[in-house]
């Protein structure tokens, strides 16, 4: 029998490139080893197995894989032997740029809007107020962050329990840093508009000091023992963290260890996921704002199903250092916010590089709240809103893009290349990252059997097929880029947001545009209806000022949940 273990093996014939895209041929050629119980690889074991994957193969070609795969062996046991947690990145830092974009670098002052506040009688009435009026109420010293800091703690223990979308708590910290804030406002040292703010983390972001579960029950008491970048960027801005939300089971829909996160629109449906607490916690008055990842709709879905702005950034706006790594080149950390002018100012505080994360380029994030909006060229994926078949989504798409025909003038029609290469290019990327994770056996304890199926499949994809993805990603960030040469903004609908050839969401996880979600009303069922907007790279501005007229013109800015009004 052979000496050699069969994990071992199969990544060591993974690594050699003795598989075919289609068929899983080191499980072929692994079971002829133990068949034969021999310790080595054979020619003719190579050549019956390549027949039964369907690969075309010579004896002569047989032999020469033999020869080299024998040769490497010892090579492939140091690597597997070799301890490599998720923690530790890829060199290999993806950019979205293709020749011909133009990237404005020049940084200018934020300019916020300063909207007229007073303070409630009841405080409970400000928890929905979006985060420009919070900070406004900061600023002018009628509300201190020690009163915001209770109000939403107490929020959180009353209302999270109903959403399932609280992990931890983090009292000590928030009350600590809130007293901070009041001191230094109290002293005339105002930070900025996100001073005093509390907020809410999705938990695969860590924290010193608190667990961080990535959503699944094997680490359910693991605490790393640092602070991500996104959570010192916040720090330093003065914000208040009050907890650690929900995500689903290893970045991945909306059920972890403690069950399903619900949406706060209607209890009987999950949240969407994986950035599910981040989404119902904004959407309930829980947070000021929360901060999600996404890797191929992770803070979109969520934002959609729960009716919150939420902004998948430009790949590389945020250092992911400190944050579970999902899809190396596809993950990228935004903001969830009940207004688009909050996202802005939350992803000014956080973006740019830390020397950490080497795909974060030095590009500033400008952002001018008094910018003409319909100044900006508009286009809608005609294509899209024409193959929705809900009637009421369709008449609701419909009055949408009549309302900014108002505004703007007639839209133009776009059309993207379709491509839903991101979930391919993402699960290698997981299954490299997950290595470790699936050798201790660790996917036996999630909620999700098929974790571990998916994780164990990607394994056998082979590194030709993996950088073939890539090439043609390359294509396709070069046909979008054309795509939307005559158009700043572009409209899409919700209705049909996971198709994998209409949807814009799959490529764009791809070619790292940016792309907001916009709720912009509620279904008969009373549930939110909304569109997503996507821009050019690095232009966030652009789409999150064409979103914030949006939700004023369509009023959502003002709608609650019922059931935590």
């Amino acid at each position: 029998m052979s000496t050699v273990p069969r994990r071992r093996f199969l990544a060591q014939l993974a690594g050699a490139g003795v598989i075919t895209p289609a068929l899983a041929f080191p499980e072929i050629l692994w079971t002829k080893l133990q068949e034969a119980e021999l310790a080595e690889i054979t020619s003719e074991m190579i050549l019956n197995a390549a027949q039964l994957a369907n690969l075309e193969m010579t004896e002569d070609k047989a032999a020469a894989m033999v020869e080299e795969t024998t040769e490497n062996l010892a090579r492939y046991r140091e690597l597997q032997e070799e301890p490599l947690g998720n923690e530790v990145p890829l060199p290999l830092h993806f950019n979205p740029q293709v020749p011909g974009v133009e990237v404005d670098r020049t940084p200018r002052p934020i300019q916020i809007s300063k909207p007229t506040v007073e303070r409630p009688a009841n405080l409970e009435d400000i928890a929905f107020w979006p985060l420009t009026h919070l900070a406004r109420l900061l600023e002018t010293r009628q509300v201190s962050s020690t009163e915001l800091t209770d109000l939403y703690l107490s929020r959180l223990k009353r209302h999270g329990p109903t959403l399932n979308c609280v992990v931890t708590l983090t009292e000590d910290r928030a009350r600590t840093q809130a007293s901070k804030a009041d001191e230094e406002i109290e002293a005339g040292l105002y930070r900025g508009p996100l001073h005093g703010i509390p907020y809410g983390v999705k938990d695969i972001i860590a924290v010193r000091g608190y667990p961080t579960t990535w959503g699944a029950a094997p680490f359910a008491d693991r605490v790393i023992d640092e602070d991500a970048t996104v959570v010192q960027r916040l720090d330093e801005a003065g914000a208040v963290l009050v907890a650690k939300l929900t995500t689903g089971e290893l970045a991945f829909g909306d059920r972890w260890f403690g069950g399903r996160t619900n949406s706060p629109w209607n209890l009987e449906v999950g949240s969407s996921g994986s950035s599910a607490g981040s989404g119902a916690a904004t959407a309930a008055g829980l947070v000021g704002f929360a901060i999600g990842t996404d890797t191929g709709g992770s803070i979109l879905g969520p934002s959609q199903q729960c009716g919150v702005v939420g902004l998948r950034p430009t790949f590389g706006r945020v250092s992911r250092h400190g944050v579970m790594a999902a899809g190396t080149t596809l993950d990228k950390i935004g903001p969830m916010c009940r207004s688009a002018e909050g996202a802005a100012l939350v992803l000014h505080t956080i973006a740019g590089p830390d020397d950490l994360d080497f795909s974060v380029p030095n590009i500033p994030v400008n952002w001018d709240a008094g910018m003409d909006a319909t100044d900006l060229r508009l286009g809608y994926l005609a294509y899209v809103v024409e193959a929705e078949e809900d009637p009421e989504y369709r008449a609701h798409h419909s009055h949408i893009i009549e309302l900014l025909n108002d505004q703007w003038g007639e839209l133009h029609p776009v059309e993207l290349p379709a491509s839903n290469l991101n979930f391919f290019v993402e699960y290698v990327e997981r299954a490299a990252g997950f290595t470790e994770f699936l050798q201790d056996g660790l996917d036996t304890e999630l909620v999700r059997p098929r974790h571990g199926t998916e994780l164990r499949t990607h394994h056998l994809v082979p590194a030709v097929q993996y950088l073939q993805a890539n090439r043609m990603r390359q294509k396709l960030m070069e046909e979008t880029h054309q795509a939307l040469s005559e158009v700043d903004v572009v409209l899409s609908p919700h209705g049909i947001w996971w198709h994998p050839h209409l949807s814009p969401s799959p490529l764009t996880s791809l070619t790292g545009h940016p792309v907001v979600a916009v709720p912009t009303g509620l279904g008969s069922n009373g549930e939110p209806l909304g569109v997503t907007l996507l821009g050019h790279l690095y232009r966030e501005g652009e789409v999150l000022s064409v979103a914030q007229r949006l939700l004023e013109a369509t009023g959502f800015d003002k709608q609650r949940p019922p059931l935590f009004s």
